[in-house]
């Protein structure tokens, strides 16, 4: 055999390879990637269960931002799952050794990672939970943990194990195990809360899985990005449907179109992922807003709807003709006609970005109602910030977290990106990846490495073997 030949043959060979053991599914970079999100969509409701699900969303945005965190010592792509009516938005992940896959809400308003115990029992119960005596890798720090979310609370342990998701591996990643939570906040298959905010945010003190990886510089670009589907009001929807994508070390470029707006973080603050409200237009009408902190807003992918001063949002619903003050279990909210197209527009000091009509639009008062409820609500939170930006808004833009400089930025979504709206499909698979990066955070480590993947070795055996035959 000719060395010629020799080498078409090994380039065949490695083309096929390539094909089978290559990086994996969805588009992106070196050093980032695509993790898949699942929307899980909305049960079923009466009248009275809309009220109480309204009320305790409400309830649980006032209990997530009033309480101050706990002070203690101490790239690539997850297609995402759209779980109940863009209630939830959730990826996956896999803990321990040997690893196991979790399905866990992906929350940029919170910085704690936390996985249902097995030992949770019935306030856990459907999940599929973590054992951590089933893990050889897992270390407890016996600390007790607690916080608390828009949605409910959770209290348990601290541990140590190995984390991976999309590609990404932590060895020795800080993670609650939680026994407690309050009734209902997992609904299976969601087995925990997976926090994207900064740091000093964290109730454990534990760094975020996120920041370690983009202070290690092990993504591509210093920054995360998300596209959320909408599925709110699609009446063939089933309890789970495709919920768009969430990107480490990248942006997916054929998601948006134009440039990413980006704004820093008021104060060079890091906790909150906030971002200053400049302008806000409701039916072409402006909203008059105060100076400075008063008008910042935390921008949330955990939070379902968004959440104001109560002055701002009567504010809002004065500019919709018919809106009412809602009453009881409705209390804070508004309705309005539901044939009324709202038009609300916000700008966090660049351009202004509108929400669908269909988004504004939360649910009917009733099932032969004229009325609906709006997506806005009321919060009053001394100790926290006065907004709460969450998928409402979020799911009409194409939303960047930037580590370095610590900023937010937006871009308008891509046909591509809102095609992916109310299409009816199957959810995503879990997606952790294949070739990683992995390091640990502990002191003194050595600077992290990439793993070589298969067809870098298949590169190198070709290479010497050629050189080997051309030199006989």
């Amino acid at each position: 055999m000719t060395p010629l030949s020799l080498a078409i043959s090994f380039i065949g060979l490695l083309y096929v390879v390539s094909e089978v053991v290559g990086a994996p599914q969805g588009y992106g970079p070196s050093a980032g990637h695509f993790i898949p999100l699942t929307r899980r969509t909305q049960p079923l409701r009466n009248v009275s269960e809309w009220a109480e699900y309204a009320k305790n969303l409400r309830d649980a945005t006032i209990a997530k931002y009033s309480s101050q965190p706990s002070q203690k010592r101490g790239t690539g792509e997850n297609l995402m799952v759209n779980q109940g009516l863009d209630t939830n938005f959730y990826g996956s992940l896999a803990v321990g050794t040997p690893p196991y896959p979790f399905d866990v809400i992906l929350d940029t308003g919170s910085s704690d990672m936390w996985i249902a115990s097995s030992e949770c029992q019935s306030m856990c119960e459907g999940t599929s939970n973590f054992d951590s005596s089933k893990s050889s890798t897992f270390k407890s720090m016996n600390e007790s943990f607690i916080i608390t979310y828009e949605k409910g609370y959770a209290t348990g342990t601290v541990g140590q194990d190995i984390v991976q998701m999309a590609g990404f591996i932590i060895s020795d990643q800080t993670f609650a195990v939680v026994t407690t939570t309050a009734a209902n906040f997992l609904q299976n298959p969601v087995t925990g809360v997976f926090g994207l905010a900064w740091q000093p945010l964290a109730a454990s003190g534990a760094m975020p899985f996120w920041q370690a990886l983009a202070s290690n510089g092990q993504w591509g670009q210093p920054l995360m990005a998300f596209q959320l589907t909408r599925f709110l009001n699609v009446s063939q929807a089933g309890e789970l449907e495709p919920g768009g994508s969430f990107t480490m070390g990248y942006t997916n470029e054929s998601l948006y179109t134009g440039t990413i707006d980006y704004q820093d973080l008021p104060d060079g603050k890091v906790s909150y992922w906030m971002q200053q409200i400049t302008s806000m237009t409701v039916q072409g009408k402006s909203i008059p807003l105060p100076n400075g902190s008063a008008s910042y807003a935390v921008i949330d992918t955990g939070t379902t709807l968004v959440a104001g001063p109560a002055a701002n949002i009567a504010a809002i619903y004065a500019q919709i003709p018919g809106s009412q003050p809602g009453t009881g279990s409705w209390e804070g909210f508004y309705s309005y006609p539901c044939d009324t197209v709202v038009v609300v527009e916000i700008s966090f000091g660049g351009p202004n970005w509108s929400i669908s009509s269909s988004d504004f639009e939360f649910t009917s008062t009733g099932p032969d109602s004229d009325e609906c409820y709006g997506a806005f609500y009321t919060i009053s939170t001394s100790n926290g910030p006065s907004w709460i930006i969450g998928d409402t808004f979020l799911k009409n833009v194409y939303s960047v977290f930037r580590y370095s400089p610590p900023s937010v930025g937006f871009a308008a979504l891509s046909e591509i990106a809102l095609a992916m709206n109310g299409k009816v499909g199957a959810i995503p698979s879990a997606t952790l990846g294949g070739n990683s990066a992995m390091f640990t955070l502990e002191s003194g480590a050595a600077p992290p490495t990439r793993t070589s993947g298969p067809v870098a070795i298949l590169i190198s055996v070709f290479i010497a073997t050629l050189v080997s035959f051309i030199q006989s």
